[in-house]
């Protein structure tokens, strides 16, 4: 990785964000955020809500409720969700929103997955 002044008198060796030490001479122990990070719930133990809207103008929403945010990776889920249905959307506040009547094809697709549905 090239840092911005690499090379320059102004050139700055990266630090530890925890003891202030340059990289090379830092002792701290490898960061443990990621084995500490809380893990994901099967989603056989889980129970997805799964119908369409209508919104303004006419268009039609799909939209997955009942997945908490803390026990999914909801951003992963939606990109799934998309690419199988070939269109938009997007997570608000811990639901799903497809664009468009796709009810069927999601409903699949969650069972495929394993989640309970409703």
């Amino acid at each position: 990785m090239s840092r911005l002044f690499a090379g320059t008198e102004w050139d700055q060796p990266p630090q530890c964000e925890r003891c202030g030490l340059f990289e090379e001479e830092c002792k701290c122990p490898p960061s443990t955020e990621k084995a500490a990070a809380k893990p994901l719930a099967s989603p056989s133990s889980q129970t997805a809500r799964v119908a369409v809207e209508k919104r303004k103008r006419g268009k039609l929403m799909t939209v997955v409720r009942g997945l908490s945010a803390a026990e999914n990776d909801l951003p992963a889920l939606l990109t799934q969700l998309k690419n199988c249905c070939g269109a938009g959307g997007t997570v608000k506040e811990e639901q799903i929103e497809i664009q468009g009547d796709h009810l069927e094809r999601i409903r699949q697709m969650l069972a495929d997955m394993g989640y309970r549905l409703k």
